[in-house]
Parts: structure tokens; sequence; C-alpha cells
């Protein structure tokens, strides 16, 4: 049996919106939670962030809420510069974007999803870890995230 992530654990699942503080504050009201923290992604500088490949200095703001053990759902405002968040609000509108997983080995992994069809969009770090984006569209319907964590 193919497992290239070698975890089938979900760690969040992310939706690209237009108003992240509607929003928020709706899924809040939804799920009884209190609104949670809007933050931003970091800078190019600090996020190394690449998309298809060139130097990506689009930014967008963050929103997370706990759903479950261990699962969250990211809502995500892009900026209007180019990203697989931009693009994909662009191209079909608010709604789920990704599902996310905690793995290890994020140059690892990449190959093996490449090798299967699910090439790299957009790779970016934060201050103790490292995301990945993969466009397997074509066989799962939507983007698959990696996220590692250093600590």
């Amino acid at each position: 049996m193919l497992q290239p992530l070698e975890t089938g654990k979900v760690a969040q699942i992310g939706i690209i919106v237009k108003d992240i503080e509607k929003t928020a504050r709706d899924y809040a009201d939804f799920l009884g939670l209190p609104m949670p923290e809007i933050s931003e992604t970091d800078a190019i500088e600090k996020s190394h962030a690449t998309y298809r490949g060139k130097p990506c200095e689009a930014r967008a703001k963050l929103a997370f809420m706990k759903v479950g053990e261990g699962i969250d759902i990211e809502l995500i405002q892009p900026d209007e510069k180019p990203s697989t968040w931009r693009e994909f609000l662009d191209e079909k509108g608010e709604g789920v974007h990704h599902i996310a997983f905690w793995i290890k080995d994020t140059k690892g992994k990449a190959k093996k999803l490449e090798m299967m069809g699910m090439p790299m969009v957009q790779y970016g770090e934060w201050g103790t870890g490292r995301y990945g984006y993969f466009d397997a569209t074509e066989t799962l319907k939507l983007v698959i995230e990696t996220l590692e964590s250093d600590s």
C-alpha cells in the first residue's frame, strides 16, 4: 500500500477566504468558540517562501481554530501577490484549499509526492519549521500541505 506521507492523521483543513474577520467570526459563532487571533505570514526575508520555484513575496492573514484532537480549521486571506492562495481565490473563489499533515523529512516526502504527479507549488518556513503545498488536484481534488516542525 502506497502511503507517501507515512501518516494518515490530518493536522488541518485550510480554507481560502476574502474577509478573514467576518469568516472567523462566523466560524467562531457556529462552533461556539472564541474569536481566533488573526496573524500574518512572515515576509520573504524570514519565510524564504517560493511559489512555482520562484521567490514568493505574497503574504496572507491567518486564523486557526481547534476543532478536534490536533485538528485545526485554518482560514487564509491572501494578499494580491502571486501564491497558491491567490491562485485558488482567483480561479475557484472561496472554499477548501488544502488538507495538511504533520510529517518528517520534507525533502524526502516532496520527492515521493512529485514522483506521484503532485508537484510542490509553494514552500515556506516559520521560526521552527517548514511547509510545502503540493498540487494533488488531479487525483485528490485539492492541495496537500505538509507541515514539519523542528521542535
